[in-house]
């Protein structure tokens, strides 16, 4: 029953389950940008916490129904695939927030673009795990692989110095305005425009291209992340997407507190090496579900508790050195 999702030439029989999925998928992105966010506006703290308890309430309803239909090792893989990747998917608001700074968007074009950003990052994942599940079942070894690109991942993450981005020295951007016409003005929530006769890309495309690239490259490591709980395809892509689904209200929560959860960095990173070194001793012990996701919910909670208080005491330490220079 638990392999019910896909078992190698299950597959067929088990078509509309993906079918099912996508369509749900996309009728939800069709009321989001057509529906509910149809007039192009700011996202408020508010809103993004509405948004942000209805996606997580309904990925845990979809892993409750894995629950009830495959019993609890499924459902403890999803749950773990999807922690994980909303944890890593904390580097990406950092990014996110560094470029939508850089290029200036205006706040009510935000959500536009990360709409479009993460549709293309859906059908890039896709892509990845279908890769990723054909070469782990047709070599092995590939596992290690995997394996060993997060334990290093990890560690170069764990001993980053953090520094200025300037973007002018980007590639992608350089690439971008070597072989499209970009013009330096805004012309609304349009990617593209008209200008002297001539069909131009606006800065908005240009930022939605930066994105879908970090996100590309984020793939390399929260997919095989995932990978390391489970291969079912299924569950790896499911809890994939509805994780990725709810990072647009989860920036918006998120985005003017994210730089304050300075030790967060750091337990990703021990994220990425357990998940790893996990991968790599699969053969020889196979640490259970349970254990990965009390390992990764522990480090999240301990490194976000730690990072506020250590902020809080800062912010009470310096207002008692202000108030002692006043009283001077």
């Amino acid at each position: 029953m638990a392999s019910f999702f896909f078992a190698g030439d299950r597959l067929q029989a088990n078509i509309w389950f993906w079918v099912g999925f996508n369509a749900f998928i996309l009728l939800l992105l069709a009321l989001d940008l057509g529906v509910f966010h149809r007039k192009a506006h700011e996202i408020k703290f508010k809103e993004a916490t509405w948004w942000s308890i209805f996606w997580v309430t309904l990925s845990l309803l979809f892993n409750l129904g894995i629950y009830l239909y495959a019993g609890a090792e499924p459902a403890l893989q999803f749950l773990t695939g999807y922690l994980i990747e909303k944890a890593l998917s904390a580097d990406n608001i950092f990014v996110m927030v560094v470029i939508f700074g850089y290029f200036g968007v205006p706040a009510m074009y935000q959500h536009r673009v990360l709409f479009w950003g993460i549709l293309g990052a859906l059908v890039m994942r896709g892509a990845f795990i279908l890769l990723g599940t054909v070469l782990i079942n047709k070599f092995h070894w590939i596992i290690f692989v995997f394996g060993g690109l997060l334990v290093y991942t990890g560690a170069k993450l764990a001993f980053r110095e953090e520094e200025p981005v300037d973007f002018e020295d980007n590639a992608i951007l350089k690439m971008a305005r070597r072989f499209i016409r970009v013009t330096p003005q805004y012309h609304g929530k349009h990617f593209f425009a008209v200008e002297n006769g001539r069909l131009v890309a606006t800065p908005l495309f240009v930022v939605l291209l930066m994105i879908e690239i970090t996100d590309l490259i984020f793939a390399v490591d929260s997919i095989p992340a995932i990978f390391a709980v489970t291969t079912d395809p299924f569950i790896v892509y499911t809890s994939n997407i509805l994780a990725i689904l709810g990072l647009r209200s989860l920036y918006f929560l998120l985005a003017n507190v994210v730089d304050k959860f300075r030790y967060l960095k750091y337990g990703l990173a021990f994220i990425l090496v357990f998940v790893g070194a996990k991968m790599l001793i699969s053969d020889v012990y196979k640490v259970p579900v349970v254990i990965s996701l009390s390992v990764i919910a522990a480090t999240l909670l301990v490194t976000i508790v730690l990072s506020l208080v250590v902020e809080r005491r800062e912010e009470r330490a310096g207002a008692l050195r202000e108030n002692e220079h006043k009283a001077v």
